[in-house]
């Protein structure tokens, strides 16, 4: 029987009033209830070390182990996998703000998991197991645009602390699709790490004119606008290979011209 829980899709409420409807643990992102005949998905955008994100009305959720590889047979990554011929109901949500359980509603696993590089606790690549969650009562939540950025700016703070080396690494394995949700539209979702590698590689000079960086940022870094040679919008990668840094008169030059020359021109920077 499905279970129906007392709160709206689109609800948010503590951690204390989640445990309190669905009977379940209060850690963790994969909760298991056998009283409601429930797994329970927190999807932490604020302090999780995983790499959810949305391609459309489908979630990419990453599976449940902190370190070293994932397995599928491990507790809960074996339940969710094995959800389309269980009677176990699946419930998603959301942490975009602290302390804050968006309930987004109930979901099914869309398509077979599959696996991918990401950090691990110790920020060493190892192996997960990632399922695509469809929405199945509820809706993806549509954040506000101020929100997104809020946590892009906080993921280039944390980009900007890493040495070159781990900022390389990062980047180099980071996924090739950006994530994208509703934000008054289509917003894309690029990884910090990518971007901080294109500054780094350019070293303050505009990898198009070849001029130096305008002005300082209030650190002292050299400001220059991460840049991808075919765009997000047409379908480019947000990888090492498809990102440029450009002074800000280059950037805006690009994205109103997009000369062919131009194009070669940064495609040869991005060549190891």
């Amino acid at each position: 029987m499905t279970f129906s829980p007392a709160i709206p899709p689109g609800t948010s409420v503590d951690n204390a009033r989640l445990c309190e409807i669905f009977q379940c643990s209060p850690q963790g992102g994969m909760r298991r209830s056998t009283r409601t005949g429930t797994l329970v998905l927190v999807s932490n955008h604020v302090e999780a070390i995983y790499n959810d994100r949305w391609l459309g009305d489908v979630l990419h959720y990453t599976g449940m182990g902190l370190a070293g590889d994932q397995s599928l047979a491990f507790m809960q990554n074996k339940t969710l996998s094995e959800s389309p011929s269980s009677d176990v109901d699946l419930h998603l949500f959301e942490v975009n703000t602290p302390r804050a359980y968006t309930y987004v509603g109930r979901v099914r696993l869309h398509a077979s998991p599959y696996q991918e590089v990401q950090p691990d606790s110790d920020g060493v690549p190892r192996n997960v197991w990632v399922f695509p969650l469809r929405v199945v009562d509820g809706q993806v939540p549509v954040l506000p645009a101020s929100e997104i950025d809020q946590q892009e700016a906080k993921a280039q703070k944390v980009a900007r602390r890493l040495s070159d080396l781990e900022i390389r690494e990062k980047a180099t394995r980071g996924r090739s699709q950006p994530g994208q949700r509703q934000a008054l539209g289509v917003r894309f979702e690029r990884d910090a790490f990518v971007a901080e590698n294109a500054k780094r590689r350019a070293k303050g000079l505009c990898e198009l004119c070849g001029g130096e960086a305008p002005f300082s940022r209030a650190d002292g870094d050299p400001y220059l606008e991460t840049h991808h040679v075919v765009w997000l919008a047409q379908g480019g990668s947000d990888t090492v290979d498809n990102t440029v840094a450009l002074c800000p008169n280059c950037h805006r030059k690009m994205h109103v011209l997009n000369l062919e020359a131009d194009i070669a021109t940064l495609r040869a920077k991005t060549k190891p």
